[in-house]
């Protein structure tokens, strides 16, 4: 048995984010599904981490609990180093690298979780000026993707980041909402080399037996 344990759900983005960098590297870990409907589950999950938000990874031998996607991420590629390096070792890059990782989980990646949790809510506690913002912040947000994306593979360039992982939930699930279509070529395109990477490809067939429970 590993001794990283990722708490998860198959559906939840930020989950994503981190399976992703844990197949690239083929990482031994054991997955445990969270059901956050299951009230025992629930309680059993914020007594490791009170907030309650997935993803969270322990690391037994370490005695360490690691929360949020972006840092999970930084201390697998720090203490559990495979092949795939996410975050390069110069600091300017690194520095590059974050903001790119940052950019998509504050201007995609939360704007989308708007739009889609507005629809899951009671028909008298739904938001549509809130859903109208977070729609236009998506459209800002995809349109400098599109500029960002017309000369270049991934995020960084040539090498797959951090950057990566935090677009590829982002943008396929804002393709569920605002589709890529042709106005956004260059990040339909990226999306396309995102899923045919077989680390997502693997989180993507993993998620779809769930995917009749996501709000469309």
């Amino acid at each position: 048995m590993s001794d990283l344990t990722l708490y998860y759900h198959p559906l939840s983005s930020f989950c994503w984010k981190v399976l992703i960098p844990l197949y690239e590297n083929d990482t031994p870990f054991t997955p445990h599904l969270v059901d956050l409907s299951d009230a025992e589950a629930r309680a059993a999950f914020t007594a490791l981490w009170p907030p309650g938000q997935f993803p969270v990874l322990a690391d037994k031998a370490a005695d360490r609990i690691i929360p949020e996607s972006s840092i999970i991420i930084e201390y697998l590629d720090r203490h559990h180093a495979g092949a795939v390096r996410f975050l390069p070792a110069d600091p300017d890059l690194a520095r590059q690298t974050r903001l790119r990782d940052r950019f998509f989980d504050l201007h995609l990646h939360i704007h989308m979780q708007k739009v889609v949790g507005d629809r899951i809510r009671p028909a008298d506690k739904r938001d549509p000026l809130g859903v109208s913002q977070a729609r236009e912040k998506i459209e800002m947000a995809l349109g400098m993707v599109e500029r960002e994306m017309a000369s270049k593979t991934w995020a960084m360039g040539d090498s797959f980041t951090m950057a990566d992982c935090a677009a590829a939930p982002a943008l396929f699930y804002c393709d569920k909402i605002i589709p890529l279509d042709g106005r956004h070529p260059s990040a339909l395109a990226y999306l396309e080399r995102l899923k045919a990477r077989p680390s997502f490809t693997r989180v993507l067939t993993e998620a779809e037996p769930y995917f009749a429970n996501f709000p469309g």
